[in-house]
């Protein structure tokens, strides 16, 4: 459990991370399922600029990372048999 003084510790005057710590790259889309961002922007983050980081900001809830649920297993091998394909 934090206090006010590890958050104080912690606080920073720059735009904070989107960060969920949910961090899986989706291997087709490359973007990371939990924040939107790419690999190389959640690389380059510390680095960025305050100027770079809003632009990133600004645009992540337009992204589409890729699908939120796994497509395979047996529900799709029963759904795939059910309608001809398997």
């Amino acid at each position: 459990m934090t206090g006010p003084i590890e958050d104080e510790i912690w606080r920073r005057d720059e735009i904070d991370s989107p960060c969920v710590k949910v961090c899986m790259i989706h291997p087709e889309s490359r973007i990371c399922l939990g924040c939107n961002r790419t690999a190389d922007e959640i690389a380059r983050w510390s680095r960025m600029s305050d100027a770079e980081r809003a632009r990133i900001m600004a645009e992540l809830p337009g992204r589409n990372p890729g699908p939120r649920r796994r497509g395979g297993g047996a529900r799709a091998r029963r759904a795939a048999r059910r309608d001809g394909q398997g």
